[in-house]
């Protein structure tokens, strides 16, 4: 009886082994690797005409030119990935680095104590909460306080949708989703409106009213979508894509949510709020580079952890068991990174980046904004640094603009959008694969989630650009 009840149950087991499912992110950031290896046998090397000007380096436009260049080895293709890492250094220590702060902090007790308060004092009004944080992050990336540094706010978000019974989903969503619906119009974000306007020759932060009202419905749809989704969560739990948090996951249930909140708790936050805010006034003020943000999550993690009073072996193991949890987004960002390390060994990203704003050039004005918005999109997967693509795109958008009949602050804007909206979705975005990894969340099922948001703001996008044409969007 027992050996025919096991026949029964191996064999539905067996073909659920057999069954195809989605490649681990690990393997999907493989594929594209080599992908990219297998493109510099086929596209022709090419580049760009450079240029510095105050110190920076910019692309000329009409300078592209076909190159000679020996072809990539079968090692090259590994040492992709050693150089990726290498060359990502900087952002994989300010995740592993953030992990172990947010370690320390979180063992204190202190966040996990106030987030339940204000739990609390919002309950039966959840939609309130999430709103809130959800504006303070979008603000903040439309400001340009918090970009890369978003990974280290994630885990509010986590205990935020851990204690409410909500999902990974949630968590991620009310941070990095709210933050980078800001960043996509960043309205006085110095790395990319700041960047791109100076390229363009437009007045620093000029047309700030329009990008405002943009700001206000793109915040206005992720807030909807996010409390649509989390309402239905309330009220069933089973809604949920991938499973609520139970409340008892790594010991935080209830019962030590509830914990009193003491003045030591009270001294760490307040200590952690005036570091974060000189945080934000060094990354904009004194242009700190991600090596100061890294050092600076030392700091408050030190710090947090000598006011929460713990003996510094605890406070050491703790910081390296936060730094543990994050291995696994700290190395996707090295892997991601590795993609561009070959199409530049190649010498065929700027053959592609070429191969994009061709086409831009015999378009009517809405269609080429448009155009440019969906080619830096898709220039976005290759470049995901602001900065980096602000500086590739804008010298080739800014004459492409003059002669195609649009503004250039329409450009700027497409330039935006492009570099803003799909680091929700693409999977080379390191900020983003470290959002999801600090939230315990897989790629398939963040996108899965987040598709039918990121079609509205595409739709949102191609509006508000033709709008920018009709009314001739200028500096002001």
């Amino acid at each position: 009886m027992s050996e025919h009840g096991e026949s029964n149950l191996a064999n539905p087991d067996q073909k659920q082994r057999k069954r195809w499912e989605m490649p681990d992110t690990y393997v999907i950031l493989f594929l594209v690797l080599l992908f990219g290896f297998v493109a510099t046998y086929i596209l022709p090397s090419g580049t760009f005409e450079r240029e510095i000007i105050d110190g920076v380096e910019r692309v000329v436009p009409n300078t592209y030119q076909e190159t000679d260049n020996e072809t990539l080895g079968f090692l090259d293709f590994f040492h992709a990935i050693q150089m990726g890492m290498v060359e990502s250094a900087d952002i994989i220590f300010l995740v592993l680095f953030t992990g172990g702060m947010f370690e320390i902090i979180e063992r204190s007790g202190a966040l996990r104590g106030v987030i339940h308060r204000a739990v609390h004092m919002t309950r039966g009004n959840e939609f309130w909460l999430i709103a809130i944080v959800s504006t303070i992050f979008a603000l903040a990336g439309a400001v340009g306080a918090v970009a890369n540094a978003v990974i280290a706010f994630v885990v509010i978000g986590v205990i935020i949708a851990r204690t409410l019974k909500l999902d990974a989903i949630v968590a991620v969503a009310i941070t990095f989703g709210a933050n980078f619906a800001g960043f996509s119009v960043g309205f006085i974000n110095p790395y990319t409106l700041g960047i791109a306007q100076d390229i363009a020759d437009l007045p620093l932060f000029s047309g700030m009213l329009f990008r405002i009202i943009i700001f206000i419905i793109i915040l206005m749809t992720i807030i909807w979508y996010t409390w649509r989704y989390a309402k239905k969560i309330l009220a069933d739990p089973s809604k949920s894509l991938i499973g609520v948090y139970t409340g008892d996951e790594d010991g935080n249930d209830e019962g030590e949510l509830d914990a009193p909140f003491t003045s030591r708790h009270k001294i760490l936050l307040l200590f952690v709020a005036l570091s974060l805010a000189f945080f934000v006034y060094g990354s904009i003020q004194l242009e700190w580079t991600i090596n100061h943000m890294s050092a600076f999550f030392v700091f408050i993690g030190l710090g947090s952890g000598i006011i929460a009073g713990m003996h510094y072996n605890t406070l050491a193991a703790t910081f390296l068991e936060g730094t543990k949890n994050m291995v696994y987004g700290a190395m996707v960002v090295g892997l991601a990174r590795s993609v561009i390390v070959v199409l530049e060994d190649g010498q065929i990203l700027d053959t592609i980046v070429y191969g994009i704003s061709v086409p831009l050039e015999n378009l009517s004005p809405v269609a080429a904004a448009i155009g440019m918005f969906v080619s830096n999109s898709i220039l976005n997967f290759l470049v995901n640094s602001g900065s980096g693509q602000a500086m590739i795109a804008m010298p080739m958008l800014v004459p492409l603009s003059d002669m195609v009949g649009v503004t250039r602050q329409v450009a700027v804007q497409a330039f935006q959008f492009g570099d803003g909206l799909t680091n929700l979705i693409f999977p080379t975005s390191g900020i983003l694969m470290a959002s999801l990894a600090v939230a315990d969340l897989s790629w398939t099922k963040w996108l899965k989630w987040v598709m039918p948001l990121f079609v509205i703001w595409l739709v949102i996008a191609i509006i508000t650009l033709s709008i920018g044409v009709m009314i001739n969007w200028g500096p002001f």
